[in-house]
């Protein structure tokens, strides 16, 4: 009798079960992991607007910002428990649920996702290192900007912006390839360095202004009229812009909790996302404002308030501070791409082709692909309205998550057979129709035709925020409904 044999080869010694001695994520770990994920310019620019620039109430704000994290909190417990346990990424626990064959096309769309924001994160990367080089140039001789050789443009890059960004593609591939154990440090390194430098940059501002400083806050931190009907309305807006912004690292926080110690420790770790929140908006705010009464009191008149650390870094004349904040911008972009775009994409990537794949070629792949974008991305992507068109990719991303925890929650009450998680036999128990499990993703269709209509439905586009929770929603009592019988 000829033995059943593979269809397709599913095992990567990346993306199996973690050996158990990997298993060493604490909660400090998870608390820089979540500082990581906030301590970007596009998380400062948003909280200190929503602080400073819109006229909303300093707790509607701040109670707003709570509240998504805590959902935040919960949805990641619920992902994150099921990789802790398991040992498995994201790409692998969708096989679970989906089918084999059909979990390496669908988690291909986080894969998609993260390469296209890898590319471009990367390419705003390389601009802040081309004023570190101009800086430096300018230093040496301030004439030497103005030859021939860094006036001529290929695809709207000079010879510095071109050698820039690939000195970061260089540079991020040597860094990122190095295993799941140096990622573990470079995050931890990162939030805590990002950190003290704020701090350090607070401190500097508190002791020359600190008396205007306090001021300003007073006048910005008003208790009155928070519990009255016309603030519902900022509330929830608020809580889906929070939400939003952080919902990107929810579908593949297995990605992350298959390392922790426990679940305890992981509970622990998501919890403190709250404490960076506040940590954070506490930066913010205060540097936003620290700066504006730099550049009123040195004279220097700004056409709107600044929120963007870039901005505020250009109308500061002062080139060792312009320096020194280059070099922590850096830091927590390179972290924030890592966990945000490249490990999401490299795990995806291992998942399509598990056999010919290792952490060498699958980054090869993102830096390859993600350097195709960032050359582009200012001629051209940046001009055809391509991020409508990645978040509508983006909106299947609440469905699959809605999918998952259903499907394991409720339909296999937490029943998984781990063998058959690597296995292509017909008898395994996760190869449905050959490889397809058809009830999920048709849940998972139904769930995206909503969340997507929140974008390309102009009647529906201010629930827009809220896109991935409704796409959640409607494919887990999809899924449960047609599973269920």
């Amino acid at each position: 009798m000829i033995p059943n044999k593979e269809k397709f080869d599913l095992v990567n010694w990346e993306i199996v079960s973690v050996n158990p001695v990997d298993k060493n994520w604490r909660w400090i770990d998870f608390f820089c992991f979540w500082a990581v994920n906030i301590q970007s310019i596009i998380g400062f620019s948003l909280i200190a607007s929503l602080y400073i620039i819109y006229d909303l109430n300093f707790f509607i704000v701040l109670s707003g910002s709570i509240a998504a994290t805590l959902l935040v909190y919960l949805l990641s417990n619920l992902i994150g428990t099921l990789s802790q346990k398991h040992g498995i990424p994201f790409p692998v626990l969708l096989r679970i649920s989906i089918g084999l064959n059909a979990a390496r096309y669908f988690a291909m769309l986080r894969g998609i996702i993260g390469i296209f924001f890898f590319g471009v994160q990367t390419f705003f990367i390389s601009k802040s290192i081309v004023y570190l080089i101009r800086i430096s140039f300018f230093y040496i001789d301030p004439n030497i900007l103005n030859k021939e050789i860094f006036l001529f443009f290929f695809l709207a890059l000079n010879i510095i912006d071109w050698f820039a960004l690939l000195i970061t593609f260089t540079f991020q591939y040597y860094l990122f390839t190095k295993g799941h154990r140096f990622n573990k440090s470079l995050i931890k390194f990162s939030a805590i360095f990002v950190y003290s430098g704020l701090l350090l940059f607070l401190i500097i501002i508190l002791s020359e202004h600190g008396q205007k400083l306090f001021l300003v806050i007073n006048q910005l931190i008003d208790a009155n009229n928070i519990f009255q009907k016309q603030n519902i309305s900022p509330f929830i807006s608020v809580t889906g812009t929070m939400f939003a912004f952080f919902s990107i690292l929810l579908l593949n926080f297995g990605d992350y909790s298959r390392y922790a110690k426990d679940k305890n420790q992981l509970n622990k770790g998501n919890l403190s996302l709250i404490l960076n929140l506040i940590l954070f908006s506490l930066f913010s705010v205060l540097l936003t404002l620290g700066a504006d009464i730099i550049l009123n009191s040195n004279l220097t008149q700004a056409e709107r308030f600044l929120t963007n650390p870039t901005d505020i870094i250009g109308k500061i004349d002062n080139i060792y501070l312009t320096i020194i904040s280059l070099f922590f911008i850096i830091i927590a972009s390179l972290s924030t791409n890592l966990i945000s775009n490249y490990i999401p994409s490299q795990n995806t990537l291992l998942n399509f082709l598990p056999k010919n794949l290792n952490l060498k070629s699958s980054g090869f792949l993102i830096i390859f692909f993600g350097l195709l974008i960032s050359i582009f991305w200012l001629p051209v992507l940046s001009q055809i309205g391509i991020l409508s068109f990645m978040d509508t990719i983006g909106s299947f991303f609440g469905p699959l998550f809605g999918l998952i925890i259903c499907d394991y929650y409720l339909i296999k009450k937490g029943k998984v057979i781990n063998k058959d998680i690597f296995s292509s036999k017909i008898e395994s128990s996760y190869f449905y129709s050959n490889g397809w499990h058809y009830k999920a993703i048709y849940s998972v269709i139904i769930g995206f035709i909503f969340a997507s209509s929140t974008i390309w439905n102009v009647n529906m586009q201010f629930l827009q925020t809220f896109s991935w929770l409704i796409g959640a929603f409607i494919s887990f009592v999809t899924y449960y409904l047609l599973a269920s019988k």
